[in-house]
């Protein structure tokens, strides 16, 4: 095959091992470090929780800022190391790995760990291994923990990562930074794309949105609504965690905290014609779902199903709900992991008009989504696809060859 041909010829013949990352470089947990001590200006600072919503895969500047007071008694991360989360609701964000390549010295905090490279690893070599298949099996069978997932210096250092030409540095650098260059290309050219394809969905989305929250305004007095407390009209509560999560799809989503479900489950805890949004979490705060069918409810996501639906409908209450995510975010508690809490969340207050008035509105939103779908379905599976591209040629680039007796 070309590909093939095209990594034997980069590899020029030398040889790849795979080695610990602990003996590629220090590995260096991080402390501290609070959003609290966020400053406007000051040493750069890197946020844990930054890392997945926030940043790419390299930076040359970071968002926040601390005290030189502080930073003191923090870890310092120089140019060309790498940050590592340790911490995070899901699997797929620990592990995640930012390159610093900011001139001035930033530092960082508990949750995440600084790689400092040594002379056989390039930093962002080792980044992009972490975004392949290789990399994410292996962090898997490290870490540890259900509502919260995290893995160890210790277990991270046990991993292994492909090296080519080890035993002569300058040539293994030289060949990590050809694959980095590459990939580098692959990244701008599929980032410009997505961004032309993302503006177009987004145009869509914005014109969707306005007609929705012009039906649901009720302000000029055309129809009479009264307004009530969530707690007199809904029940919520969370789930738990499934038996087993599993990556295939199978009879049943998995809704958890975030913004799209979190795996598959063979079995269901919870009935469709439900609305949900996450009780805990970066990022999924405000977010609302339906769930049509039945589904597994995780434990840091909540479903909101109405007591009688002579009073209210559920495909209303989540238009009502999704017009209305500001007042969602408005009852997130910072400090730690952002969360609302359901005392909270149930005195929120919504307008409730006449059964034969939502089920109208309910009627021409859900004419509006399919079209809306209709006319940008395509956009996504546009972007899906580039964004295969991409992670093909990645996953071929750093698929070296793997003795049988490699294990972590």
């Amino acid at each position: 095959m070309r590909e093939l041909a095209f990594l034997k010829k980069l590899l020029d013949g030398v040889e790849v091992e795979w080695r610990a990352l602990g003996e590629l470089g220090a590995l260096i947990r991080g402390n501290g470090l609070q959003k609290k001590d966020f400053t406007e200006t000051g040493v750069p600072a890197i946020h844990y929780g930054q890392i997945y919503t926030y940043y790419g895969l390299s930076t040359t500047a970071t968002k926040s800022f601390v005290s030189p007071d502080l930073a003191k008694q923090l870890k310092k991360v120089d140019q060309g190391d790498v940050v590592i989360t340790n911490t995070s609701e899901n699997i797929q964000d620990v592990g995640k790995a930012l390159v610093y390549l900011g001139e001035r010295q930033a530092v960082t905090g508990g949750h995440a760990s600084i790689l400092k490279p040594g002379e056989c690893l390039l930093g962002k070599y080792f980044a992009y291994f972490t975004q392949t298949d290789a990399f994410s099996s292996e962090k898997r069978k490290h870490t540890k923990g259900t509502k919260v997932i995290d893995v160890s210096v210790t277990d991270l250092a046990k991993i292994k990562i492909p090296i080519p030409c080890p035993g002569n540095p300058p040539k293994s650098l030289e060949i990590q930074a050809k694959i980095v260059r590459i990939l580098d290309k692959f990244t701008e050219l599929t980032a410009e794309l997505t961004a032309e394809l993302t503006a177009e969905l987004t145009a869509r989305k914005k014109q969707y949105n306005y007609y929705r929250d012009q039906l649901l305004s009720f302000g000029n007095g055309e129809v009479e609504v009264e307004w009530k407390a969530l707690r007199a009209l809904v029940d919520v509560n969370t789930g738990s965690k499934p038996p087993e999560i599993l990556e295939n799809a199978t009879s049943f989503d998995y809704i958890n905290a975030g913004t799209s479900r979190s795996g598959y489950s063979a079995t269901s805890n919870c009935a469709g014609d439900t609305v949900t949004t996450p009780s805990r979490g970066q990022g999924g705060i405000g977010y609302v779902g339906y769930q049509r069918e039945a589904f597994w409810l995780g434990p840091l996501c909540y479903k909101l199903q109405s007591t009688d639906d002579t009073v209210l409908i559920n495909k209303f209450l989540y238009y009502i709900l999704q017009s209305r995510s500001e007042l969602l975010l408005g009852l997130k508690k910072e400090g730690g992991v952002p969360a609302v809490n359901k005392s909270d969340l149930v005195q929120l207050e919504i307008p409730v008009p006449p059964l034969k008035e939502q089920k109208r509105i309910v009627a021409i939103l859900d004419k509006f989504d399919a079209l809306t779908h209709f006319l940008t379905e395509g956009l996504p599976r546009e972007i899906e696809l580039r964004q295969k591209q991409y992670a093909y040629y990645r996953e071929l680039l750093l698929s070296f060859p793997r003795p049988v007796d490699v294990e972590t």
